[in-house]
C-alpha cells in the first residue's frame, strides 16, 4: 500500500513538485496553461496572484506575484508565509493551481478572500478523483476530489462559486490536451471560479426608523 508523503504547513505534500515536474504532471499543467493565461489576462493593468505547484513555463506579463510552495511558506517572486504580505482588497485575480488542500485549505481561501478586490475572481484548479489519470499520481501524496466540497469551502470563505466547473487535461495518456468541457467528466483536472461579490447575495431588510416621544422619527 502506498504511504502518504508528509505535507508542509501550507498543505503541499513533499512529492508534489516532483510529480508536477514529471512527464504526466507537465502534461496536466500544459493542458491548464490556456486557462491560467485567460485568468491572469482577464483584468489588464490590475495585480494578480498565482500560486502554482512548481515553477513551470514562462512568467506571464503584467503586474503580479507567482509563488510556489516552500516548506512552511511560499517562494518565487517573493518569500512569505500566511498571512500573505498583501493589503486588503489589493488583487484582482488569484489562481490557486493544485496548492489548496488538506486542513490548511480554509485558511488559504480566507486569505485569498481578504486580498481580492470586490468583484475579483479566484480560479481554483484541482485533481479529479474520478479520472483514470489518478493512477499517474498515485503514491505521490496528492489528494483529489470532486468540485462539490470545494464549493462549500469557497462559500464558507465568503466567495461565490460558479455553478459549473470546467474539466481540463488528459484522461489517461500523459499528453497535453487543449480545451475543456462543462463538468470534470473523466479529465485529470478541473477548474472552478469564484467571485468576491460587492454586496451580499441576500438583501438585508431595512428596518423602519425608531420613533420616540410623540411619534417623531429618530435621526
Amino acid at each position: 500500500m502506498a504511504t502518504m508523503q508528509p505535507a508542509s504547513i501550507n498543505g503541499q505534500p513533499a512529492g508534489a513538485a516532483s510529480w508536477f515536474g514529471s512527464g504526466p504532471g507537465r502534461a496536466l499543467l500544459d493542458s491548464e496553461a490556456d486557462s491560467v493565461r485567460e485568468a491572469l489576462a482577464g483584468r489588464p493593468g490590475q495585480p494578480w496572484l498565482w500560486l502554482a505547484p512548481c515553477a513551470h513555463g514562462a512568467r506571464p506579463a503584467g503586474h503580479g506575484l507567482r509563488l510556489q510552495p516552500d516548506g512552511d511558506g511560499w517562494r518565487g517572486d517573493a518569500r512569505c508565509a500566511l498571512p500573505l504580505p498583501l493589503a486588503n482588497e489589493s488583487v484582482a485575480t488569484i489562481v490557486l493551481q493544485h496548492v489548496a488542500r488538506g486542513s490548511d485549505a480554509p485558511a488559504l481561501l480566507e486569505e485569498c478572500a481578504r486580498v481580492l478586490v470586490p468583484g475579483g475572481l479566484l480560479w481554483l484548479f484541482g485533481l479529479n478523483a474520478l479520472s483514470p489519470y489518478r493512477w499517474r499520481w498515485a503514491g505521490n501524496g496528492l489528494g483529489a476530489s470532486e468540485p462539490l466540497p470545494w464549493r462549500r469551502r469557497l462559500r464558507a470563505a465568503g466567495l461565490v462559486p460558479d455553478p459549473v466547473s470546467r474539466g481540463l487535461g488528459p484522461r489517461w495518456h500523459p499528453v497535453s490536451v487543449s480545451g475543456g468541457h462543462h463538468g470534470p467528466g473523466l479529465r485529470a483536472g478541473w477548474m472552478l471560479r469564484a467571485e468576491k461579490r460587492v454586496s451580499p447575495l441576500t438583501p438585508v431588510r431595512q428596518r423602519g426608523p425608531l420613533r420616540i416621544g410623540g411619534g417623531v422619527p429618530a435621526a
